[in-house]
């Protein structure tokens, strides 16, 4: 063996240390932003993402100045590597995709009252679980529950953390023991490898799978139907639509059937919509009082869509039943918080004093038309004072989309803002507003950047111009 091998590499010797680099004027800056403990680990990895390099030889050590190199190197790897950190966690954004529910982007956003509510009445100490009155022990979401069930219809109301969360109940303590019927057109599968057939298999029900994807007839249920058959699951199609040669049974039929039966009929509604909300573009969502009345034992929707608040799975039906749901050890670790309860509390408010298309974001999104958002894109573009020749800025007629698996076939008409530049690539302008302060996310269709005024808040507008100019 050589005497070098023994030695080791002699150019590792030139890498900083991590108490060297720690003593660096730029880890002195870093430390009060990402504390020293972090900045400690991130320092141990840039030392060594540095001697791989300089083993592959991309990094060459050579001349008097190499260790001087070596530690400038590092402290800039530094100072990316803690910049990544803040840029990692939850950020404020301006959507401007146009799409009203973009999962991505956190769904709903709140209204001020929502805002207000987990601020000032839930951020501290709160009445989670107290009786002012009696000074004993309160139900949690005793509010909200009665909320639900005066929009709802409903006899009685549960809230969890999300939709899947909800149905993973239901099926367990309604189904787990036994079998769920469900048409094989509606096992589907929607954001985040979220499957029905997974959740079924998770609750440990039996999923008996009938009809086709196109057809479905009541006969399949009845035939299906037999000692071990605990729950007949609906389940909304969501995020996509069969058109053409189809059929499945109605509700009222299934309603019948599961009554002759005596078995639970459960609707998963997704998205779901306490009011019609077809003025607005919505087509093709349940509405959750109609499902209530058509005879739906169970009803579960979404807290963060068309209801327009956080995220959360509420279920809505049967006292006796809701109540099992409740009862059950499964509910404690599915449970909202008091954050989500808040939030949810001062939305449904909203609804029930017909406040909301005007206090829900979302409401007032979907309401907002082709020739308003074209008259706050036009004063936008004539505020925009580039100097640049090469970016060029224009109206272009498209679509906004409601985004959530809520109304996939919804046609909300916009006017969108186009940006091309003749030096920059779409891809290019893109990254140079997503990477902005605050981020600006937008959208690119045949090589021109668009920018949707629907999902930008009136408040975001100068800092959206500021960024344009920077253009």
């Amino acid at each position: 063996m050589s005497q070098s091998t023994k030695s080791g590499d002699p150019r590792l010797r030139l890498v900083p240390s991590v108490d060297q680099l720690l003593r660096t004027d730029v880890a002195g800056e870093l430390t009060s932003t990402v504390g020293l403990k972090r900045l400690t680990a991130l320092a141990r990895t840039v030392t060594a993402e540095i001697r791989e390099l300089i083993r592959s030889g991309a990094i060459q050590v050579n001349g008097d100045s190499a260790q001087q190199q070596l530690l400038s190197e590092a402290t800039q790897r530094l100072r990316v590597g803690a910049a990544r950190e803040g840029e990692s966690g939850i950020r404020h954004v301006i959507n401007a995709t146009g799409v009203v529910l973009h999962t991505n982007l956190g769904r709903a956003p709140l209204s001020t009252t929502a805002k207000e509510a987990i601020a000032k009445q839930a951020a501290g100490y709160c009445s989670l679980e107290y009786d002012k009155a009696s000074g004993l022990r309160g139900k949690r979401g005793a509010r909200v529950e009665a909320l639900l069930k005066e929009l709802t219809g409903a006899e009685d109301a549960l809230v969890v953390n999300n939709c899947a969360a909800a149905a993973l109940l239901i099926l367990q303590v309604l189904a787990g023991d036994g079998e769920t019927i469900v048409s094989r057109g509606e096992l589907v599968e929607i954001g985040g490898d979220f499957r029905v057939p997974d959740v079924m298999a998770s609750s440990g029900t039996r999923m008996v799978e009938v009809g086709t994807t196109n057809k479905t007839h009541l006969d399949d249920f009845r035939k299906a139907i037999t000692s071990r058959t605990r729950l007949i699951m609906r389940v909304h199609p969501s995020n996509y639509r069969v058109v053409g040669f189809t059929s499945s049974p109605t509700l009222s039929e299934l309603t019948s059937l599961t009554r002759e039966a005596m078995i639970p009929l459960y609707e998963d509604a997704g998205s779901g919509q306490l009011k019609d909300l077809s003025q607005l573009g919505v087509e093709g969502e349940p509405v959750i009082s109609k499902l209530i009345e058509g005879g739906a034992d169970l009803v579960s929707f979404s807290g963060d869509k068309l209801l327009g608040s956080i995220q959360a799975g509420l279920i809505v039906g049967k006292r006796g039943l809701v109540d099992r749901l409740r009862r059950h050890p499964l509910y404690r670790a599915l449970r909202a918080d008091k954050i989500r309860l808040a939030a949810l509390e001062a939305t449904l408010i909203s609804h029930q004093k017909d406040r909301a298309d005007s206090e829900v974001p979302v409401l007032q999104m979907l309401a907002s038309t082709k020739k308003e958002i074209g008259e706050r894109a036009s004063a936008i573009i004539a505020a925009v004072s580039s100097t640049s020749e090469s970016v060029n800025f224009e109206l272009v007629e498209g679509e906004s989309a409601i985004g959530g698996g809520a109304g996939p076939t919804a046609n909300l008409p916009t006017t969108l803002i186009a940006v091309t530049d003749s030096v920059r690539s779409a891809q290019e302008i893109e990254t140079l507003l997503r990477t902005a302060e605050p981020p600006i996310i937008s959208r690119i269709t045949e090589q021109r950047l668009l920018i949707d005024l629907r999902t930008v808040f009136r408040e975001q507008e100068l800092e959206l111009i500021a960024a344009l100019n920077r253009l």
